[in-house]
């Protein structure tokens, strides 16, 4: 029996599996709305009837995080995300504007190609499946390997349920033994259009690299403020909720706790009441050596783990009551490990005078998360709009970070792809939708006589022009017009000025 390399075997794979895509593409891109509604409805009823069986496979296969919690999170990506999109034109003439004379005529990309991460494997699937079938493209995943099979099981189950109801075959494919090779040869594929990237920093790199458009993502390393007018109960209740929410392995979810010196007696005292524990500096130090490897990487062994697990393993136990452990921080950056992104049940903990000192702050722990989410609990509006100007894509306010960053619990839309935008070297800084994955024509209508343009214009008043033009004129006149250049200096001390001036209480 002839033994062939794993990775020229994933290779051909993949090939194969591009192959089959872009022929259903090709196929499905004549489909009417209707027929694409149909499809992706007959998705949603087969992701919900086996939530439970893909939440039970990710965690038995990976170890991440809680199956009820994943059950939910494949709830939302197939039913939550049905119900927003199913009424979404996507087909032909999706907008038309008759003052303007325009019409939006959506066109599909053609195969993207799908990134999953092992944290979030196959809700992920099922999200980006609906979002590039609504759009009237195929879709190729390229799977993590520590999720590898609990992956192909989604988007086998998927393509089952959409091919049944009309779809092409090869309409939604996986591949089954996921290597650097195969993911790079899809992502290199001439028959690939699009790349969506969720994962690491590095596979997100590459699919910028690739030399295709491509859609990733960023890390998280979301502060949560809980400001002095904030109703400190209910603030605390909502930061366990989302950060113990399948353990925290959503990007989104909240990094650190930040209060104020006015508030924070009653802040921990909810804390400890509500099921956070506070580690001592000898506990957090232990923690941090078993949560961080090669620097800043989180050790995928503890990655969406309980407190008792974490702890166990640092050598201390905590009692079957806590729900987090929290670590207080004196800065950000090195010898403040908790001031990195955790995807797991541990919280890093501030106290700060005042709003100004909270505000810095916050743009320090997000340059470790740079345009990815924050979360505010306050009832002043003013302060709303002060953090409205950090630099984060999403800005949570009174609501947990892990539902509302993925439009669980706010009007965002629901994603699981969330843009960081040109903050984070993201290409969006939106929650991806199917909007994000069509080519929108524009059909415009003439609105004004070219042969008459000029003299119809009353705005164009250049009476000099019909005299013909002095050239001496012109050139004395451009030569007075140069501006004296501003030294570095100065234009340093300026934008300093500007950013004082726009954190100054109004």
């Amino acid at each position: 029996m002839n033994k062939f390399d794993k990775d020229l075997c994933s290779v051909q794979e993949a090939r194969d599996l591009a192959r089959a895509g872009q022929k259903a593409a090709i196929a499905f891109s004549t489909y009417t709305q209707e027929q694409v509604d149909d499809i992706i409805k007959a998705m949603k009823e087969a992701a919900e009837k086996f939530a439970v069986c893909l939440a039970k496979a990710a965690v038995d296969e990976t170890g991440f995080g809680k199956v009820a919690d994943k059950t939910y999170k494949n709830h939302a990506a197939a039913t939550l995300l049905y119900e927003e999109i199913k009424d979404e034109k996507t087909v032909g003439i999706i907008n038309e504007d008759t003052t303007k004379g325009l019409l939006d005529v959506a066109e599909p990309v053609g195969l993207v190609m799908g990134i999953v991460p092992s944290t979030n494997p196959t809700s992920t699937v099922i999200f980006k499946a609906m979002i590039a079938l609504k759009a009237r493209n195929a879709i190729v995943f390229a799977p993590h390997p520590a999720a590898a099979d609990c992956t192909k099981k989604a988007a086998d189950m998927l393509a089952r349920a959409a091919v049944a109801a009309g779809a092409p075959e090869g309409i939604i494919g996986c591949v089954s033994t996921p290597t650097m090779a195969s993911t790079n040869e899809l992502m290199h594929a001439k028959e690939v259009s699009l790349i969506i990237a969720t994962g690491g920093p590095g596979m997100v790199k590459a699919a910028y690299s690739s030399g295709k458009p491509a859609i990733g993502v960023g890390a998280g390393n979301s502060p949560a403020y809980i400001e002095r007018t904030a109703d400190v109960k209910s603030a605390v209740a909502k930061i366990i909720a989302s950060k113990t929410f399948d353990n925290g392995t959503i990007c989104a979810s909240e990094q650190s706790i930040i209060c104020e010196t006015c508030n924070k007696e009653e802040v921990v005292r909810e804390l400890e009441k509500q099921g956070g524990y506070f580690m001592t500096p000898a506990e957090t130090d232990q923690v941090c050596q078993l949560l961080f490897k090669n620097g800043h990487a989180m050790n995928a062994k503890f990655v969406g783990r309980s407190p008792q697990v974490i702890a166990e393993a640092a050598g201390f136990s905590v009692p079957a009551t806590v729900k987090v452990l929290i670590g207080a921080q004196k800065g950000v950056g090195e010898g403040n490990p908790l001031s990195y992104e955790k995807l797991t049940t541990v919280l890093a903990f501030y106290v700060v005078n005042a709003w100004e000192e909270a505000c810095q702050l916050s743009i320090d722990l997000l340059q470790n998360g740079i345009g990815h989410t924050m979360s505010l609990h306050t009832n002043n509006r003013d302060i709303v709009l002060k953090f409205a100007a950090k630099p984060a894509s999403r800005i949570l306010v009174n609501t947990g970070g892990s539902q509302g960053g993925t439009g669980i619990s706010t009007g965002l839309p629901i994603s699981f792809t969330l843009g960081c935008g040109t903050f984070g070297g993201s290409s969006v800084s939106e929650n991806v939708s199917p909007k994000h994955l069509l080519n929108i024509k524009k059909v415009a209508y003439g609105l004004k006589d070219v042969t008459t343009l000029v003299q119809d214009d009353t705005s164009f008043q250049h009476p000099e022009l019909n005299g013909g033009i002095d050239e001496k004129a012109c050139a004395k006149t451009t030569s007075s017009c140069s501006v004296s250049a501003a030294s570095p200096a100065s234009i340093q001390q300026s934008s300093k000025k500007k950013i004082m001036n726009s954190l100054a209480v109004t």
